[in-house]
């Protein structure tokens, strides 16, 4: 069964925590405890309607302030398909904490809310959807019915934001403009009676007829070597298997390959999935691949096509958005991580930082603080295996960790 990860993400107030609550409700995915403990606590809270929103504002914090802080995964389903939902914060201090738990999704739906219109978070949010390639986005214009379900207002949103997609860089992106309610439940997972001026399909059609394996598997073979394989027995004896995870592509029995660094050469014999035989493998599956020669690989070096080779970086330009607190500056040293590999890298050059409301570019400046994106070069003691983000995402990002600290303090994004 499809799995559809999704990224959330609204400003204060525009109702993502109840869309979310609405669609786990209506699609039967609540136990009837915890319908009946959400009840309670909204009768509490003084409310008389069941607050949906309870069900995902998980944090003590959260439920006090009615503001999502946290990055949560909820997960539902439907006969068709299983979703991952990551619940990610709108306000600017948690921008890392949108990129981070966007970085995998399918899907972003941007909560506007239809008395506001478009308001700063709603570019920061959408420049995020285009930084990280998403190529569905749902524009849920909620709370429709506080503008007595107005066509008008519906348009005059749809209009303001179209004028923020001409801005794009990333015009392939899919946008689906949605009116609903998630308080009432209009166009939620069926379509509303409210709006019969509103001919397209609800949040939960429109999810469930997405497609998206195929621009995986378009993209070239790539698979990062994670552990090497030689069982100590006697019936796996002379076993030698290369074990991890398919980043994209798709690998055959009886393809040509070469391992980097070492650009040795050898043919894929075997491909398994835990101990059953395959004929190919896609992106995002775990096996374990065995070759016909003897080649030296071991953790962090990767296996290709033979024609499908990737130019090994040791210069590498990216935007990065910064996730600590102290700021990054030319000349500091890190560890790069990209897959399973993991090198020495210096930044050499901080190009600009980037204005996300108008997506100008700031030159000239000197570090890059916290929750901000920007333009740098590294050098790196080793090549890395890397595409550019823009030909194939699936391999195009890394992170940087403080070798004192051991903390994550930069996501890239090559190119």
């Amino acid at each position: 069964m499809d799995i559809v990860r999704i990224a959330t993400a609204g400003s204060v107030d525009d109702g993502k925590s109840t869309l979310i609550g609405r669609l786990l409700y209506e699609t039967n995915s609540i136990t009837q405890d915890k319908l009946e403990a959400i009840e309670k606590a909204s009768k509490r809270r003084g409310v008389d309607y069941t607050d949906l929103s309870l069900l995902t504002d998980g944090l003590i914090a959260e439920r006090e302030q009615g503001i999502t802080i946290d990055v949560a995964h909820i997960y539902f389903s439907t006969p068709a398909r299983k979703y991952i939902i990551a619940d990610t914060p709108g306000h600017f201090e948690y921008t890392r904490n949108m990129i981070t738990g966007a970085s995998n999704a399918q899907v972003a739906i941007i909560l506007i809310d239809a008395r506001n219109g478009i308001v700063e978070q709603t570019h920061r949010h959408f420049y995020i959807t285009q930084l990280l390639r998403i190529p569905y986005v749902i524009v849920c214009i909620n709370k429709m019915d506080l503008v007595n379900y107005s066509e008008s207002q519906f348009n005059q949103v749809k209009q303001q934001f179209n004028e923020l997609f001409s801005k794009a860089n990333y015009r392939e992106q899919q946008l689906e403009f949605i009116p609903a309610s998630s308080l009432y439940g209009d166009n939620i997972s069926r379509r509303s009676e409210q709006m019969s001026w509103y001919k397209g399909p609800s949040i939960l059609e429109f999810l469930e007829n997405i497609t998206w394996h195929e621009q995986e598997t378009q993209f070239p073979a790539r698979f990062p070597v994670q552990y090497v394989i030689r069982p100590k027995s006697d019936q796996w004896h002379d076993f030698r298997g290369f074990a991890g995870k398919l980043t994209s592509g798709v690998l055959k029995k009886g393809d040509e390959v070469v391992a980097l660094p070492s650009q040795r050469s050898s043919v894929i014999e075997k491909i398994f999935r835990f101990e059953e035989e395959i004929d190919l493998a896609e992106a995002g599956d775990s096996v374990v691949v065995t070759l016909k020669d003897e080649i030296d690989i071991s953790r962090g070096d990767m296996i290709v096509k033979k024609d499908q080779v990737p130019a090994g970086l040791k210069e590498i330009s990216a935007r990065i958005c910064w996730l600590d607190h102290a700021p990054l500056k030319a000349g500091k040293n890190y560890l790069l991580q990209h897959g399973s590999n993991r090198v020495k890298a210096k930044v050499t050059n901080l190009f600009s930082s980037i204005n996300v409301i108008d997506y100008q570019n700031i030159e000239g400046v000197e570090e890059i603080g916290l929750n901000e994106i920007g333009y740098i070069t590294l050098k790196t003691a080793r090549p890395v295996n890397a595409d550019n983000y823009a030909a194939n995402k699936l391999n195009g990002t890394f992170i940087l960790i403080d070798e004192g600290s051991n903390n994550t303090v930069g996501v890239g994004f090559i190119g």
